[in-house]
């Protein structure tokens, strides 16, 4: 999650988004001047009458967040999470697959808001004075589809796969952008015991035919962008028998083949759908430790890996997570955008389920009012859909921040310089200060200058989660001020169902990742070429190692390459070695600090790290 090599693999999957640097917070400064100026004479005055009252005046002390534990396997030193005696492995009580973890959830919450997709009315190409054409969109309400509707959804393409002969012991991929119909395919394979085979949409075509090839996939879930790819590339793939293509509504033509692909059995997912309700079959439920997902990497250092996750695997992570959202529950709405092959967003999308919250899909080119597909006085998707939980990675991040300050730079004068006293008080209070911005002062800041800068992600979050890079402490106090929301960081990997680190909500400083979460336990070992020992004082140094039920099978085919990264101890704990190099604070949290690909070792033996010196 903010590690370089933590959930995210490169900045065209996730972080090159088409999120408008723009940000419209013009509304901000409709405000009259007599408010203003009382605005600015508050700002002075008020702290220090009400500081006193509103600000904590005990010392600080140091809250224990992870607790050092004895364990198996490399000596180093261990954490875990400071909640749990022992590591959590399920959600609830004999939820211990995917699939039972989404039936319970639906029977659950059966009448709840589920998926949310946005109507389109409209589609227009405009052309610009240097004769460039750019797509844009004119987008409606959320259509919502309710915890039992979506259920039955599964039920029918679980079947409708049996109808149209995908057997037993086959893998099916899925090949496509973040929409319902991508969980639907996932939870209906799910029903019959269906190792899912997830791939990039970005993914070039070397890579995707290799990921195809290498898993035998025979049948692919896929949109129409997409299927242009596996027609193109039809030669190349070996096993490939069937396609299911997602309905568009903007494409109103049948798809044509060509090559190999004519021999293909083409169908609509409408059409599977159908044929599933006419022919149902009686679930093949998975076990625990049965493949429930091939997870392909970037392949940015090579050919991607395919990383094996268990049902058990994801479930432990999900379990972890979903101790440390605050109030999760069915009044929750999340704003789904980023890859649903990415692990981070598997993740978070199981975690808000599991719960009975609703998710509402969108695009990170559809995402704000001045998104690049957005046609113009027309709402973006966290406007329409005015989220309480996001997901979002560094660079959309920093877009925002960019955003505001420019059209904030724009504006110049009084009204920038009222900003800049508001950001600067409430920076001094979460900073620490006394005599920064709290209680009614804090109050008068949101409303008057903070929230309409909210409501470019809809002024409803109330948490987001940074994943996927390095978040900038710049970014992250922007975002704590701004909108009035915690920026919960995380650090994992896809070999670890991206759970190892999670901080807290109450943990507002920045550079680190937090403790462990409550499903795995993250050791520090010997790294003596480099210099990182976990002896080291202040804090103790060393390799991450991160152990527990969330830590995956291995990578597929390529047991050289297991056995290398993977380990078991004598207790049976599971482990894997990232290659990321942290430290420990006296609170237990983590900070990554180095990377051990990133150190080389000069003429006369002196190790230097690449990384630092950049």
């Amino acid at each position: 999650m903010a590690s370089e090599r933590s959930v995210t693999q490169s900045k065209s999957e996730i972080g090159e988004s088409g999120v408008s640097a723009q940000v419209n917070v013009n509304s901000f400064w409709d405000f009259s001047q007599g408010t203003i100026m009382s605005a600015f004479f508050i700002g002075i005055i008020v702290p220090i009458i009400i500081s006193f009252t509103f600000r904590n005046k005990f010392g600080k002390k140091v809250k224990e967040r992870g607790v050092t534990v004895v364990v198996g396997g490399e000596p180093g030193i261990a954490k875990r999470n400071h909640r749990y005696l022992s590591l959590v492995e399920t959600a609830s009580e004999g939820a211990t697959t995917l699939a039972t973890l989404f039936e319970d959830s639906c029977s659950q919450n059966s009448l709840q808001p589920f998926l949310g997709t946005r109507e389109l009315i409209h589609t227009e190409t405009e052309v610009t004075k240097d004769g460039r054409t750019f797509e844009k969109v004119t987008l409606g309400n959320y259509v919502w589809t309710t915890y039992r509707e979506a259920f039955q959804e599964v039920l029918s393409f679980a079947s409708g796969l049996a109808a149209i002969g995908h057997k037993k012991g086959e893998r099916l991929a899925i090949f496509a952008e973040t929409r319902a119909e991508w969980l639907i395919t996932l939870q209906g394979c799910f029903r019959r015991n269906i190792t899912v085979v997830t791939i990039y949409a970005s993914l070039g075509e070397e890579a995707l035919a290799h990921s195809l090839n290498e898993t035998e996939v025979t049948t692919v879930v896929c949109d129409r962008k997409q299927l242009k790819k596996l027609v193109d590339l039809s030669r190349q793939l070996e096993t490939v028998k069937r396609i299911v293509y997602m309905d568009d509504e903007t494409i109103k033509s049948e798809p044509v083949l060509s090559g190999s692909s004519s021999s293909w059995a083409v169908l609509p997912f409408s059409e599977v759908k159908s044929l599933g309700r006419e022919n149902p079959v009686d679930p093949d439920l998975p076990a625990a430790n049965d493949v429930a997902v091939i997870m392909y990497t970037s392949g940015s250092t090579g050919v991607p890996k395919g990383v094996m996750m268990s049902h058990a695997n994801v479930v432990a992570t999900v379990a972890g997570v979903t101790t440390l959202v605050r109030g999760l529950g069915t009044k929750d709405k999340y704003m789904a955008y980023l890859p649903l092959a990415h692990i981070l967003e598997l993740i978070a999308e199981t975690v808000i389920y599991s719960a009975g919250a609703a998710i509402g899909y969108g695009s990170p080119l559809t995402l704000t009012d001045t998104a690049s597909k957005i046609k113009k006085g027309t709402k973006g998707d966290a406007s329409e859909l005015r989220p309480t939980l996001m997901t979002a990675v560094p660079a959309i991040l920093d877009r925002v921040r960019d955003g505001v300050r420019k059209t904030i730079d724009s504006k110049g004068g009084l009204p920038k310089k009222i900003f800049e006293i508001a950001y600067n008080r409430r920076l001094a209070a979460i900073e620490g200060s006394w005599l920064g911005a709290w209680g009614v002062e804090k109050l008068l800041w949101e409303n008057l200058v903070f929230q309409k800068i909210s409501n470019v992600l809809g002024g409803q979050i109330r948490c987001l989660l940074s994943g996927g890079a390095p978040l900038s402490g710049d970014t992250q106090r922007f975002i704590n001020i701004c909108f009035g929301a915690p920026i919960v960081q995380g650090y994992g990997l896809t070999e670890t169902c991206a759970g190892a680190t999670f901080s807290e909500w109450d943990d507002l400083s920045i550079g680190r990742v937090g403790p462990p979460i409550p499903s795995c336990y993250i050791k520090l070992v010997n790294w003596e070429e480099g210099g990182y020992l976990p002896t080291d004082k202040p804090m103790p140094r060393g390799e991450i190692v991160i152990g527990g039920p969330s830590v995956t099978l291995g990578y597929f085919k390529n047991q050289a390459k297991t056995d290398e990264v993977y380990k078991v101890d004598e207790r049976g704990v599971r482990w894997f070695y990232t290659g990321d190099i942290g430290r420990f604070h006296p609170d237990g949290c983590l900070e990554i600090i180095d990377r051990r690909k990133d150190i080389v070792k000069l003429q006369h033996g002196e190790y230097v790290s690449l990384g630092k010196s950049k």
